[in-house]
């Protein structure tokens, strides 16, 4: 029975292929989605991106309700401000992978500490756009072991 694995994106990722190309290149979310799918093969993939913390924290509640079996997040700006993110991703039971596109520590400090961190499972930044398929491997492997 395929398992349904959910990637939750923050704001501004559906500015990608557009915003700054130099940081997070030129592939675009729907792109993104994509390889999402192809990497997940038979699962089920729910894949979310939204502007507003709150719908972000909806999602994760639904994500709990409905059996997610696992999650990849890209929290965006939301990761090194959001209590609520990080109380909602708390409650979460199932594997959780944080993914950024840029190597958040290579970055302004102001990127260096991460809220979400605390509540996940492991942490994969700094690949770009193919940073989801290495998320999504690495959540199916985790599933399967």
């Amino acid at each position: 029975m395929p398992r349904c694995l959910h990637v939750l994106n923050g704001p501004n990722l559906n500015r990608l292929g557009k915003r700054e190309p130099e940081i997070y290149g030129r592939t675009t979310l729907a792109e993104v989605e994509a390889m999402c799918r192809a990497e997940a093969g038979e699962e089920v993939v729910v894949f979310h991106q939204t502007n507003y913390e709150g719908q972000l924290v909806d999602w994760i509640h639904e994500a709990i309700d409905t059996g997610a079996d696992g999650l990849i997040i890209n929290p965006a700006g939301l990761t090194f401000r959001s209590i609520p993110l990080l109380d909602a991703l708390k409650m979460v039971k199932v594997p959780i992978i944080e993914l950024h596109i840029s190597n958040i520590h290579q970055r302004e400090a102001i990127y260096h500490q991460s809220l979400v961190s605390t509540a996940a499972t492991a942490v994969i930044a700094g690949l770009g756009a193919r940073g989801y398929a290495t998320a999504m491997r690495a959540l199916r492997e985790m599933l399967d072991s």
